[in-house]
């Protein structure tokens, strides 16, 4: 059976549940804890950050699958499903046996994956009459995703840019603007634990876990607003999971099975939210596919974090999480990986990798663009950084076929366009771009100060 080049699904196939991998797993997530006590934090505790039907499907591990609302449907409608694609030009360019697949999720304005749950959680923000929401970015995706899902509700949306991003990325901050946020530059002077952190780190490019602490301050301190995040917790995996139904709904009409799935790690939001019906497959022993995790070797929790209980944020204003992490006070270097520049892992995906349901590759920066330039010389897309650490990984697997001789089916995940990345690229092509990695003695030092948790 010939496949096409784009494997699209009509509208009526789209899903309508999401699903929640850990209705599947045998080993939990370990709990949430409060970090006074060091007991688990309950959902009243929760409740004055979150929304409450997000804390709901936040503490919820039993529950497989939770009903999409109509109006989140109705909005996924301008621009899911998104399509699968066959990388025919690719797999001739590398002259590989392998069969490549990519879930490009960057056919929307927002540019990328978060989208799908930025627009959930705005909709139970408004279902709670809250008047708005404030929320961190990296790179910006999860800002202006966020910025159109709060336009599309009638929301407050208050975003907390790390620095360094909001220097490198001023086109995106601006698109933020248009959707009707305010864009505040991270650690600011705006918030008492942002002033904390820049006492104790002056002259800093900040960081994912700083731009939380400061959300977290604006949100728990505002009336009528409540805090969103766009990865690491359950809540963002379970909305994310619309991509790997999506996947393997389109897999499955042309009896597809994928031996790899690749996606590339920050905090675990596409990585979760594509692997999701294939890990549930092998939770429950129906099929042994493989699942590669990538992440920048400048911030690399997975492959040398330590799987402890840490805050998810600098300023110690979180509850406490069981992940692998490289400790909450490391401040990555300024890589152009903007959404992959978080010190910790999603609990979920820290517990499979523990157990041994999936794997982990580091990559430096530089090997990750010639990669992406790679993949846009060839497919034409220009990726994001993020989702170049998958195409990396991808093409990594593919030349081994290449030597084996063995057609693998590999499945990745295409997150986002690289359209905004421009001065990211730049520095690239001008030879500017360098590999930083953290010493075993920066990360030792780290991990000393992770909290005590009997």
């Amino acid at each position: 059976m010939e496949i096409p080049y784009k494997i699209y699904l009509e509208e009526s196939e789209m899903p309508k549940y999401w699903y929640n991998m850990r209705a599947d797993m045998k080993n939990k997530p370990a709990p949430l804890l409060n970090p006074g006590t060091h007991k688990p934090v309950t959902a009243d505790e929760l409740s004055h950050v979150f929304c409450n039907e997000l804390v709901k499907q936040e503490l919820d591990d039993t529950t497989a699958f939770f009903e999409i609302p109509e109006e989140i449907r109705s909005f996924y409608r301008m621009y899911r499903p998104a399509p699968l694609v066959r990388a025919y030009c690719l797999e001739k360019k590398l002259g590989t046996p392998a069969k490549i697949y990519y879930k490009f999720e960057g056919n929307n304005t927002s540019g990328s994956h978060k989208l799908n749950s930025a627009i959930a959680q705005a909709y139970y923000a408004k279902e709670q009459g809250l008047k708005g929401v404030t929320t961190e970015t990296g790179a910006g995706q999860w800002g202006t995703a966020l910025s159109m899902a709060c336009a599309y509700f009638d929301l407050d949306c208050k975003v907390y840019m790390v620095k360094v991003s909001y220097e490198q990325k001023p086109f995106r901050r601006e698109v933020m603007r248009t959707y009707g946020a305010s864009v505040t530059p991270s650690p600011s002077m705006e918030t008492e634990v942002g002033r904390r952190i820049l006492e104790k780190h002056p002259g800093t490019t900040g960081s994912l876990g700083c731009a939380i602490s400061e959300a977290v301050e604006k949100a728990t301190t505002s009336e009528g607003y409540r805090y969103v995040l766009g990865s690491v917790l359950n809540q963002v995996l379970l909305h994310q999971s619309i991509i790997g139904l999506e996947t393997k709904a389109a897999l499955d009409k042309y009896n597809i099975k994928p031996d790899i799935i690749i996606g590339c790690a920050g905090g675990g939001s596409n990585l979760g939210g594509l692997i999701s019906p294939f890990m549930g497959e092998k939770l429950r022993g129906e099929s042994d596919v493989r699942i590669l995790a990538v992440e920048p070797a400048s911030c690399p929790s997975f492959t040398r974090g330590t799987f402890a209980y840490d805050f998810c944020d600098t300023g110690m204003m979180t509850p406490l999480a069981k992940m692998y992490t490289l400790g909450s006070d490391f401040i990555p270097s300024p890589s152009h990986a903007g959404g992959l520049r978080y010190h910790g892992m999603s609990s979920t995906l820290s517990q499979l990798y523990h157990d041994g349901y999936m794997e982990a590759i580091s990559v430096n920066q530089t090997d990750v663009f010639k990669a992406a330039e790679y993949f846009a010389r060839t497919e034409g897309i220009l990726p994001a950084p993020e989702s170049s650490h998958a195409i990396y990984a991808a093409i990594e697997e593919a030349k081994k076929c290449k030597e084996s001789g063995e057609e693998k089916t590999i499945v990745f995940g295409l997150t986002g366009t690289g359209y905004f990345d421009m001065v990211a690229y730049e520095k690239f092509h001008d030879g500017k771009m360098d590999d930083s990695v953290p010493s075993d003695e920066d990360l030792k030092k780290y991990a000393a100060m992770l909290p005590k948790v009997d």
